[in-house]
């Protein structure tokens, strides 16, 4: 048992595979020990569990001795009312077509009773913010927002060979991450795909599917599958640009990472996007596939341009760190605790 105030529900964190939510696990379970080793305790089951198996491990969390359960990735015990729990987006709720409709049922269910009993409500951008208070009714001092960050390893020094070697990528490549699901949009690339072939630039797509989502037409150019993590620094590094013509995101965390890494991003005008980017990303209707063609190209061949979102990228993505992350997430937990 427990005798810390906090206690971390670190169950995504034990994913063999990383997106967005198990990267925010990874981090915060990581860091905010780190931060403050009196006040967090860490629970960490079997691998085994870190999937859908382990959802009665999660919901045991509510007899552990503790004042306040951190749930960094969407879910969180049902029967506790102390918890802290991120809800990365609202996706399933707002755009129900991208998700199987077993998965919308338990999410329509889930989400808002846990955001009616939370202690508080963390979120990652203030589109998001917005989605959720209009979604799931939690508005006021309940509701906070907590930008995600960039690890130092993603940089511009990062080595491609290795990803290069493993995959391999014998020519320059435009490159798309995320999870293999329809809301990514990856099929809208078809027509920059095609603008980079005659360059001898192909187009390469990193990321696995997800059985909950819909995966929607098949990306094209070059599936990777999924890249390892320790891979994934060289495999921006490497790349021409980064396009990510997603139709919703909460916030966008390889748009930053590419960043860090000196690579020009070419993003949708949509969701978070606009929010995580700046102005430091040619910003683009995703519905329009010439222009964002136009975009991808100019990214990836355009000597100026590329050279003036390469240091606006690097710039922006350096306000984005874990450590802050971890100081905002631990301040707010800090005031519910005194």
């Amino acid at each position: 048992m427990s005798t810390a105030p906090v206690l971390i529900d670190a169950r995504a964190a034990m994913r063999g595979e990383i997106g967005g939510v198990e990267r925010v696990a990874r981090e915060l379970a990581a860091r905010l020990p780190a931060l403050r080793p009196k006040r967090y305790a860490v629970a960490r089951p079997p691998a085994v569990l870190a999937h859908r198996a382990g959802h009665v491990w999660e919901q045991a969390l509510v007899a552990r001795r503790c004042e306040l359960i951190y749930c960094p990735a969407n879910v969180a015990p049902l029967a506790s009312r102390r918890n802290v729990v991120v809800v990365h987006d609202v996706a399933a709720l707002r755009h129900p077509e991208w998700y199987r409709p077993l998965y919308v049922r338990y999410q329509r269910l889930l989400l808002p009773a846990l955001a009616r009993h939370a202690r508080l409500v963390i979120t990652l951008s203030e589109f998001a913010r917005r989605d959720v208070a209009t979604a799931l009714g939690v508005h006021g001092e309940r509701l906070a927002v907590i930008p995600n960050g960039v690890e130092a390893r993603f940089s511009p020094g990062a080595d491609p060979g290795p990803v290069r070697a493993a995959h391999g990528l014998d020519r320059p490549y435009v490159l798309a991450v995320g999870t293999l699901i329809a809301r990514k949009n990856l099929p809208a690339l078809a027509a920059a795909a095609r603008r980079l072939a005659p360059e001898g630039i192909e187009l390469v797509t990193a990321g696995s599917g997800r059985g909950y989502m819909r995966q929607g037409s098949p990306a094209p150019g070059r599936p990777l599958g999924y890249v390892r993590d320790d891979q994934l620094p060289g495999l921006y590094a490497g790349a021409l640009a980064l396009a990510m013509p997603s139709l919703y995101e909460g916030f966008g965390l390889p748009c930053l990472e590419a960043m860090a890494c000196g690579v020009p991003v070419v993003a949708a005008d949509r969701g978070a996007l606009p929010e995580t980017c700046g102005d430091a990303a040619l910003l683009v209707d995703p519905d329009d596939h010439e222009a964002l063609a136009e975009a991808v190209v100019s990214a990836a061949l355009d000597a100026r341009l590329r050279e003036r979102l390469s240091a606006a990228g690097r710039e922006r993505a350096a306000g984005f760190t874990w450590e802050r992350s971890a100081e905002l997430t631990d301040q707010a937990i800090g005031a519910l605790l005194d």
